[in-house]
């Protein structure tokens, strides 16, 4: 029988190499550009930040950033472990072929 639990790397370096990684493919994202170059000088006058202020804004930037991707992973860790049985697997293929047949149905019909 197998184990569910993910083995932890024998390295403690290699904890923080998966963070900085993971933050730079974050920071590196189009979307998450667009946003701190397009939106939020409409929310936030930058010119009116003082150092601490500014700061802060960064702070709770990265924590929140922090806070959304961890979700993301522990969600991701979960739907992992639930679907690795051959029989949610299963479900899944059926679920997912289900959804392909009604899509080409529905463009059939729409032809």
């Amino acid at each position: 029988m197998q184990s569910t639990e993910v083995a932890s790397p024998g390295r403690p370096g290699r904890n923080l190499a998966g963070v900085v990684q993971g933050f730079l493919i974050s920071a590196s994202n189009p979307k998450v550009i667009l946003f701190y170059i397009a939106f939020l000088p409409t929310f936030v006058d930058l010119e009116r930040l003082g150092g601490s202020a500014l700061a802060l804004l960064a702070g709770l930037t990265v924590a929140g950033l922090m806070a959304g991707l961890c979700l993301v992973a522990a969600g991701a860790a979960r739907a992992r472990r639930a679907l690795r049985s051959p029989r949610a697997q299963r479900r899944l293929n059926r679920g997912a072929g289900s959804l392909m047949i009604g899509a080409g149905a529905l463009l059939i019909a729409k032809s």
